[in-house]
């Protein structure tokens, strides 16, 4: 697994630009962005440093357990080799192309096509 860093998400985004896999194009659908240690299990909710919701994935929120190095200043630079990003919603965590899978099922539309009508 390749270690996540802010240019392996930049290049996660570009790769899923246009699809559920990104935060624009989920958030309406509630998923929120979060990082899943593969390893553990465990799931963390993207935040900003200081704890609050991130809306898009952030590096500097996540704890100390899923980061393998940071910069002298604190930044993160580096996430473990076995933290993947994605989404939750509904209490299930989503991998990118999962995500992005359910966003087209969920924006299909759902109603039964209308029968032309016929003249008299």
């Amino acid at each position: 697994m390749q270690a996540l860093t802010q240019q392996v998400l930049e290049q996660e985004n570009g790769s899923f630009a246009g699809s559920g896999g990104v935060s624009s194009a989920n958030r309406y659908l509630g998923f929120r962005p979060a990082f899943m240690d593969a390893e553990t299990g465990a799931v963390h909710l993207s935040r900003f440093a200081d704890g609050r919701p991130a809306p898009f994935h952030l590096l500097d929120g996540l704890p100390d357990e899923a980061v393998q190095s940071r910069t002298p200043s604190g930044r993160v630079t580096r996430l473990k080799p076995s933290i993947v990003s994605g989404f939750v919603s509904q209490g299930r965590f989503y991998t990118r192309d999962e995500a992005a899978r359910r966003v087209a099922e969920l924006s299909e539309p759902r109603y039964a096509p209308v029968p032309a009508l016929r003249s008299c």
